[in-house]
């Protein structure tokens, strides 16, 4: 078992921005991303996975089946046959699965592309996977060289299996329905298949477009299939053994009902020492509509390399906003690529397509999203802008907000606003993170002023927005004055009532109420500043006598006076997120805040992240804690529920604690368990939503990976609190917080256009607290860089002392 868990399964190539996976059989299907919000896919290390237009449940036209066997069959396969001895083998481990002594496999997964190259029998094979920018349609191409001394007659089989609806829960549920609506067309190297093939077709659909095409070119077609059990060979045969690759011909039928696929077979020969390359072509709308157009302007092998370098190109100027070197080439991997492309993949999918998240979740939750923007900021600076104000068109006229924004029928002012009962009360409490930060970033100071419309009714500027969202919370406080947790706060899990008040929300309203002042004085608006400020007067006093336990910070306090959070309890005594978040909103003071983190060290730190609670929940009834439902040490039954730990990273930070700061860091960070990777279990160069605690048999093993809000605070936490780097109105903040034995980092921070290197050094072993700064070699007074001072390609060095 130590030996299973110690595995290594591949390496990170930071110059190419790829990971490198270098051999195939991993813990789980180790995945990535292909295309944009407009045609998107996921293909794992063994080109499993699905594709869909805009909506994984509304418009998916390549089929994959839920916590199937294999987690991630079918996919895109290219089978290869020998036509002299009739061996066979798939140009990716999987689905034929040769023995691995005979058989080998690279993958690399790069920003929106993925290439796996195998070698069997003296036949190697190099398999890509991209979408071209702006474009809707995949390519999957193959070359194969021919290796051996004798020439070699080979016959190529394509697979992938399509949707028959392209609902995704029609397609996969209500088969007396989806079984009967397929008919495919072939002519010459173009493929089609139309679901409801006598209803017309309409380009311009939202949802179930319909229509599909895939074509070949690089060699004649021998032969195709458009149906998947004509492919396999009946019920009982599976992609491992495909009856047409093994008998070496297709049936060349046309579908009409049941289930559909692309399969074109391919005879090729090679000589000794040659290669030959085929290209596929997969895409939506129909052959007259965009295949053959698509065809005549990419189907060629200059084009597919020109539209994979263009992709790669663009990938990497996002990237390169921001790169890093530190002691430690862990945190560099995640710094430099791995949080930025996680969290530029969560802005675009929010919690939509993965191979957990299945559809299910339409739309952009409104919580998440709104987060997210953290994590894309630094990336995308002004390209959020259009996604910001979508958001902000979310909140309805009373300061709440809808749950889920569904861009392609979003139409502000007009949205029906939800029951009482469904309000959550920290939604529209996150614009206090993500909306300075977008203003701190851009520099557009003006933005506060922007009109823009409520989801139900009325309109004000930006800082009207951000004033009905405090007003709709200090609207909702309970018998304590601290604001009602309502259906939920940040833990969906926490039963306190509608009218039990929410610690958490307590501190998040007090950070919003201190940035509120802070802009009110910026923009000249003396009364509204000093509106925040006596709200929050009246706040602190609020959270002093209610919700500190002594030694920590309470949960909540529930509508029956029940006090969540308790050293009193015996289940669910202390919980994370009020303890660092008493920190970072300001709210605890010196020693209180030391205290709780303390506490927090001591009874929620592990070895693999820190638990969200404890002791776990077992006699709690589900009606007081809904966490009971899970099993102890996962999800919010005292998991490690990685969203939060950047919040303690960053209040160890506020605090001056940069060991512990990064130790907690480390913990939840994916390159760090590289090496062992048996434990972790998926991939090792994404974040994911929840990690089993030591207290569970399942301890160190992670679940639900790339789309959760931990992406977006790594990559804040670090860029910002770690390495201290934190754009402000006024110019760039140098402020590190890093451990003691770091003798220092260098980086490179793009900043309102600018390039900017920057040098910091910790000779000292102080790890906080920069006391000389240095532009182009002179000194400046104190620790921000000021925008007059800006230009491209300039020379910072900071001194902690």
């Amino acid at each position: 078992m130590k030996n299973k868990i110690l595995k290594s399964y591949g390496r990170f190539d930071d110059d190419e921005r790829e990971y490198v996976i270098i051999r195939p059989d991993t813990p789980r299907p180790w995945s990535n991303y292909l295309g944009s919000t407009e045609y998107g896919a996921i293909i794992t290390n063994n080109a499993g996975g699905y594709s869909f237009y805009r909506s994984a449940m509304g418009n998916r036209f390549l089929r994959l089946r839920p916590n199937s066997v294999p987690l991630d069959q079918p996919g895109r396969y290219f089978y290869v046959r020998d036509r002299e001895n009739g061996d066979y083998w798939s140009s990716t481990w999987q689905p034929v699965g040769k023995d691995l002594s005979e058989y080998s496999s690279t993958c690399r997964h790069g920003t929106a592309y993925t290439i796996i190259t195998s070698k069997y029998d003296k036949i190697e094979t190099e398999s890509t996977y991209f979408v071209p920018l702006k474009q809707a349609f995949e390519y999957w191409r193959l070359k194969v060289s021919n290796h051996d001394k004798r020439k070699r007659r080979l016959s190529i089989f394509t697979f992938c299996e399509f949707a028959s609806s392209w609902n995704m829960g029609n397609d996969l549920m209500n088969l007396q329905y989806s079984q009967f609506i397929i008919k495919a067309e072939v002519k010459g190297n173009m493929l089609s298949q139309a679901s409801h093939p006598y209803t017309g077709f309409d380009p311009n659909k939202k949802v179930g477009l319909d229509r599909l095409w895939m074509s070949v070119v690089g060699a004649p077609v021998a032969g195709f299939e458009t149906v998947r059990e004509k492919f396999l060979g009946g019920s009982y045969r599976t992609y491992a053994n495909p009856e047409a690759v093994e008998r070496g011909s297709c049936s060349n039928f046309l579908s009409e009902g049941d289930n559909g696929c692309g399969t074109f077979q391919l005879d090729i020969v090679l000589a000794p020492g040659e290669t030959k390359e085929l290209i596929v072509l997969l895409g939506v709308g129909t052959p007259d509509s965009h295949g053959h157009a698509a065809v005549a302007e990419f189907g060629n092998s200059e084009q597919c390399e020109a539209e994979l370098q263009k992709l790669r190109k663009h990938w990497h100027a996002q990237l390169g906003a921001v790169s890093v070197a530190t002691p430690d080439s862990d945190f560099d991997h995640m710094v430099n690529v791995w949080n930025s492309y996680n969290s530029l993949i969560t802005y675009s999918w929010s919690r939509h397509a993965s191979l957990i998240y299945n559809g299910e979740r339409d739309g952009l939750g409104f919580r998440d999203t709104v987060q997210d923007f953290l994590g894309a900021m630094p990336l995308l600076k002004d390209g959020i802008r259009g996604r910001m104000e979508l958001m902000l068109t979310g909140q309805l006229s009373n300061g709440g907000a809808i749950p889920v924004i569904k861009p392609w029928d979003h139409k502000p002012g007009t949205m029906k606003a939800p029951r009482d009962e469904e309000y959550r009360s920290d939604d529209c409490l996150w614009f206090f993170n993500a909306v300075p930060d977008f203003v701190a970033e851009t520099g557009d100071v003006k933005f506060y002023k922007k009109v823009l419309p409520y989801a139900d009714k009325g309109e004000s500027t930006v800082l009207g927005h951000l004033r009905r969202a405090l007003e709709f919370n200090l609207e909702r406080s309970g018998k304590n004055g601290l604001p009602c947790g309502l259906a939920a706060d940040w833990n969906d899990c926490v039963k306190m009532g509608y009218n039990g008040e929410s610690v958490m929300v307590a501190f998040q309203l007090r950070f919003g109420l201190s940035v509120y002042s802070d802009i009110a004085e910026r923009l000249k608006m003396p009364a509204e500043a000093a509106w925040a400020k006596e709200c929050l007067k009246k706040l602190d006093a609020n959270i002093q006598k209610a919700a500190w336990d002594g030694e920590w910070f309470l949960w909540a306090i529930g509508a029956d006076g029940h006090r969540y959070g308790s050293k009193k309890e015996k289940e669910g005594q202390i919980y994370i997120n009020t303890q660092v978040w008493a920190v970072i909103s300001g709210a605890a003071t010196a020693e209180q805040g030391r205290s709780a983190m303390d506490a927090l060290k001591k009874r929620l730190a592990t070895p693999y992240g820190i638990m969200l609670s404890a002791p776990p929940f077992t006699d709690t009834p589900p009606t007081v804690m809904g966490g009971v439902i899970y099993n102890h040490g996962i999800k919010e039954n005292a998991g490690i529920f990685c969203h939060t730990q950047s919040w303690a990273v960053m209040a160890e930070c506020i605090l001056g604690d940069g060991d512990r700061a990064f130790e907690y860091y480390r913990a939840f960070m994916p390159s760090a368990y590289n090496e062992r990777a048996g434990l972790r279990e998926i991939e090792p160069y994404a974040h994911c939503q929840t990690t089993y605690a030591p207290c569970n048999r399942n301890g160190g093993k992670s679940r639900v990976p790339w789309l959760s809000g931990t992406a977006s605070w790594a990559c804040h936490s670090a860029i910002q609190w770690i390495l201290g780097i934190r754009p402000e109105l006024d110019g760039l903040r140098i402020d590190p917080c890093i451990p003691k034995t770091w003798r220092g980092f260098s980086m490179m921070r793009n900043f309102r256009g600018k390039n900017i290197f920057i040098t910091v050094e910790n000779y000292k072993g102080r790890g906080r607290g920069v006391k000389v700064l240095e532009i182009d070699g002179k000194p400046i007074k104190g620790n921000i860089i000021p925008l007059s001072l800006l230009r491209n390609g300039m020379k910072v060095k900071a001194v902690i002392g």
